[in-house]
C-alpha cells in the first residue's frame, strides 16, 4: 500500500519547490510533481518537509535511573521533537560494561521505544574483550571512552588501554575537555580510529580540531575525526550557567561567551559535523538540592532552537538537515537514513515556520518536566513526525498526539 504526503515544501538546490512524497512499504518511492492519482493521507500545506532530526548522544536513564527518565516519556518526547532515532549513551546503573547487559537493554527497549534507536557500548580498564565483541553487534554504534570525570565514573586514564579500546571499537564517542582534546586526537591520529569528539565547547578545541585535520589531509593518515556541538553550549553561557543555577549545571560546564561564539562560528563555517541534544535529564527535586547533578534535557528544544536560527537568517535549512540528518547518518554509518531522496526510509518532519511559541514546561513530554530554555519564545516547530511513513507525533489544535502503539526498531552501523 502506498501513503501520499501531499503539497510539502522541500529545498532542492536552493529554492522551494512544492512536491508529492510517495511512500511504500517504509520507504520514499517518489518526489513528483503529480499525485499519481493518489489521496493524500497527509496534507503539508506548504509547509516544508525535512528529513527527520538523528540525535547521536542521548541519556534515556534506563537501566538504574527512570526516575528521572524513561524510554516511553524520553522517545515521546523525541518524537515531538522532530527525532527519529536515537543512540543512547552507557552511563547508567550499573554502567553498559558487558554484551549481557547490553542484549537485556535491547530487549527492554524495542518494546519501549517510539523512535528508532542504538545503543553506544562503555569501556573500562578491565572489559576490553566485551568492547570487541560488543562492536560486532551492528546496532552498537560506538564504544564510549571518558578522558575527563563526568556521570558513570567509567574514566580510562592509561593511554595503552585507550589505544587498545581504541583499535577494538567501530567507533569512538569520546568526552573529552579542554587539553583531554588533542590527546584523544593524537590517539586516534597514532591508531587510525574514527573518532567522535562530543559536545566540544571551547574554541581551545575548535583549534586542536582543525589541526588535526590538517595533519590528517596532509599526510594522508587514515584517522577521521567528527566533531559535536550541543545546543545548550551553542545558546547558552557562564551567565546563564549563574542565571539558571542548578538547572545550568552540566559536563562541559557552559562557558564563556567568547567561546559560545566561537562554536557557533564553527557550526556555521562546517566546523562542526553533527549536533547532538547530551539529553540528560534529572528531577526538578534533584536540580533544586544543595548538590545538583550535572546534566540538562534536550530533545524537545533542539531542533526549535536551530529552526529559529534559520528564521533569523543566520543558519540555512540545508545546513541544519546537514548538522541534524545527513551528518549524523554519515558519521555513524546508517545506511538508508538521513535525507530526503528517493530509496531512503521515510523518515519526515514536517515543520511550520512560521509558527512562534514559547517554551513551556507544562507542555514538555520529558519526564523531567523542565528545561533551561523555559520562557524563551521560538520561531519555527515540528508539526508531525513520521517513521517509516507512519506519523508517530503531531500537533493538532495545540495539543501533542502521539502514535502510541508505534514502535522503533534497531538502527545498524556500518
Amino acid at each position: 500500500m502506498r501513503t501520499l504526503i501531499a503539497n510539502a515544501k522541500i529545498r532542492q538546490e536552493g529554492k522551494d519547490i512544492i512536491r508529492h512524497i510517495i511512500i511504500e512499504k517504509g520507504k520514499i518511492v517518489a518526489i513528483s510533481r503529480g499525485s499519481g492519482g493518489m489521496t493524500p493521507a497527509y496534507d503539508a500545506r506548504g509547509n516544508y518537509v525535512i528529513p527527520g532530526m538523528i540525535d547521536p548522544h542521548v541519556h534515556f536513564r534506563y537501566p538504574g535511573m527512570t526516575e528521572k527518565e524513561d524510554w516511553e516519556h524520553a522517545s515521546r518526547a523525541a518524537a515531538s521533537g522532530g527525532i527519529v532515532a536515537v543512540v543512547d549513551m552507557p552511563n547508567t546503573q550499573p554502567p553498559l560494561l558487558t554484551t549481557a547487559l547490553l542484549d537485556e537493554k535491547h530487549q527492554h527497549v524495542k518494546r519501549h521505544s517510539l523512535v528508532d534507536y542504538g545503543f553506544h557500548f562503555g569501556a573500562s580498564a578491565d572489559n576490553l574483550d566485551e568492547v570487541s565483541h560488543a562492536s560486532r553487534r551492528p546496532f552498537v554504534a560506538s564504544t564510549k571512552v571518558f578522558l575527563n570525570l563526568s556521570t558513570g565514573r567509567m574514566l580510562i586514564e592509561d593511554d595503552a588501554t585507550l589505544e587498545e579500546a581504541f583499535r577494538r571499537s567501530r567507533m569512538v564517542f569520546c568526552h573529552a575537555e579542554d587539553d583531554q582534546v588533542w590527546r584523544a586526537i593524537g590517539i586516534a591520529l597514532r591508531t587510525g580510529a574514527r573518532l567522535y569528539l562530543c559536545h566540544i565547547s571551547q574554541a581551545k578545541e575548535l583549534a586542536y580540531l582543525r589541526k588535526a585535520r590538517r595533519m590528517i589531509h596532509e599526510k594522508g593518515l587514515r584517522a577521521r575525526i567528527v566533531a559535536e556541538a550541543t545546543p545548550h553550549h551553542l545558546f547558552l553561557n557562564d551567565a546563564d550557567a549563574k542565571r539558571l543555577k542548578g538547572f545550568g549545571m552540566m559536563k562541559p560546564p557552559l562557558r564563556p561567551e567568547k567561546d559560545r561564539r566561537a562554536l557557533m562560528r564553527a557550526l556555521l563555517d562546517g566546523t562542526i559535523d553533527t549536533v547532538g541534544t547530551d539529553h540528560a535529564p534529572h528531577t526538578l527535586q534533584e536540580k533544586k538540592g544543595m548538590s545538583p547533578p550535572y546534566g540538562v534535557p534536550g530533545v524537545e528544544t533542539a531542533l526549535p532552537l536551530l529552526l529559529d536560527l534559520v528564521n533569523r537568517g543566520r543558519l540555512s535549512l540545508e545546513r541544519l538537515v546537514r548538522l541534524t540528518s545527513s551528518g549524523p547518518a554519515q558519521a555513524l554509518g546508517i545506511r538508508g537514513k538521513g535525507s530526503l531522496a528517493v530509496g531512503m526510509d521515510a523518515d519526515l518532519v514536517m515543520i511550520d515556520m512560521d509558527l512562534s511559541q514559547e517554551v513551556e514546561t507544562s507542555r514538555l513530554l520529558s519526564k523531567c518536566g523542565w528545561s533551561p530554555f523555559a520562557g524563551k519564545v521560538l520561531k519555527g516547530w515540528p508539526i508531525a513526525t513520521f517513521i517509516r511513513g507512519t506519523k508517530v507525533y503531531e500537533l493538532s489544535g495545540g495539543r501533542k498526539v502521539i502514535a502510541s502503539r508505534h514502535r522503533g526498531r534497531p538502527l545498524t552501523f556500518a
